[in-house]
């Protein structure tokens, strides 16, 4: 092992690079709490407003899927910069768009361009030492989730004050600026595979088959995270429902509450660097059931009930944070010339869970009511607990054999 592979990342550089995660993955989130205006001004129909979010969601795949993979390919600096650089057009694009098309090809590539969030993870990974990559890893999700949180009462307050090209705009500034820190600040890393293209893409497939630890932790994820995706679509609608009655700006500082569960993720890396992954696991899967269990308990007095939704919101996340990180720290350790490669596959994965928990929690919101949709969350977790034990048997198994 060479000098540079032994030296441990900086803490400095960590701090920037959970920073440059977060106001990059913000982009994908701005939109979410401006459907109503955005739609409005750019003369989009009622039917098509869904698109404004389906769009972003379909153009991260998309990235995950075909970008992402290429950071075991080409150098990562390089590739970071061109991303963000792309993600900054596209801003650009969306703030002066004033037609629906604009728009909507502006929400495409803005969630195309976001992945280079997903190449600077396994990048923190690489220039960390094993003993401490957990913990890297952890705080630059930290990072990721902050972005991800903040994105959506920013935009709202922003917008209110202003409008919601201004809240683009100023992401396109914000993004333009990550990329020249990055570009100034990154060290080089070319990876050492000569492999082709369409080969790199084609192991995608044959690293899904044949890497189990991936198929896991994906379907871990993919449960929380649909769980997450389900709260967050549905939470809103119920907060300014007639029970709570909420503002705007009131529902925009109940998800600035609930950013404290980003906590989590520092606490699961060190976990897993100590190898409690198993049991932190089921932790963060049990807080996430938890999350939905508590606002169905809830009294019918609005102050209670709404304290026990701000706990819930907290108690989700935190779940959500730990096993992220949790799933990048045993996938990371499978081998850095396939990292970015598991790192998309994993994303794309779990992200179609949220996707899945978006769609279905308005639906059921929207039929069945708000205790339906609770129980679907539940649900999403329960599963992914019932397969965590089928893990938790196999390896108790394997120790009373080799015992």
């Amino acid at each position: 092992m060479s000098k540079a592979e032994e030296k441990d990342i900086s803490p400095g550089m960590v701090s920037l690079l959970a920073t440059a995660t977060g106001l990059i993955v913000a982009s994908l989130y701005y939109a979410q709490t401006l459907v109503g205006p955005i739609s409005s001004s750019t003369g989009m129909s009622p039917e098509a407003a869904g698109l404004i979010v389906t769009l972003t969601q379909i153009g991260y795949c998309i990235g995950l899927l075909f970008i992402v993979p290429l950071g075991d390919l080409l150098e990562n600096r390089r590739l970071v910069f061109a991303g963000l650089i792309f993600t900054s057009a596209m801003l650009v694009l969306a703030a002066v768009s004033s037609s629906a098309w604009m728009f909507l090809t502006a929400a495409l590539g803005i969630g195309l361009g976001s992945v280079a969030a997903q190449i600077i993870v396994p990048f923190a990974a690489h220039m960390s030492k094993e003993a401490t990559r957990g913990v890297t890893v952890g705080k630059v999700v930290s990072g990721l989730l902050l972005g991800i949180m903040l994105a959506r009462p920013a935009a709202s307050l922003i917008a209110d004050a202003a409008s919601w090209h201004v809240v683009f705009g100023g992401a396109a500034v914000m993004v333009l600026m990550v990329a020249m820190v990055l570009r100034a600040k990154l060290p080089a890393r070319a990876p050492t595979s000569t492999i082709s293209y369409p080969k790199l893409m084609g192991s995608l497939w044959h690293l899904f088959l044949k890497t189990p630890v991936l198929r896991r932790r994906a379907a871990y994820h993919a449960g929380l995270f649909g769980s997450f995706s389900l709260f967050w679509t549905v939470t809103p609608l119920m907060l300014s429902g007639p029970q709570f009655q909420l503002s705007q700006t009131g529902i925009a500082i109940f998800a600035l509450v609930g950013m404290a569960g980003a906590i989590a993720s520092p606490i699961a890396g060190k976990l897993a660097d100590k190898g409690h992954t198993l049991m932190a696991t089921a932790a963060a899967l049990t807080l996430g059931v938890i999350g939905f269990v508590l606002p169905m308990i809830a009294p019918a007095s609005r102050n209670i009930a709404l304290g026990i939704l701000v706990i819930a919101s907290i108690v989700l996340d935190m779940g959500v944070a730990a096993n992220l990180v949790l799933g990048q720290r045993a996938i990371f350790s499978l081998g850095a010339e396939v990292r970015s490669r598991l790192n998309g596959v994993y994303f794309a994965l779990f992200f179609a869970g949220g996707a899945l928990g978006s769609a279905l929690g308005g639906w059921i919101f929207a039929t069945h009511g708000w205790i339906a949709a609770l129980m679907a969350g539940a649900a999403f977790n329960g599963v992914a607990l019932l397969y965590w034990g089928t893990e938790y048997l196999g390896q108790t198994s394997c120790q009373r054999k080799t015992a």
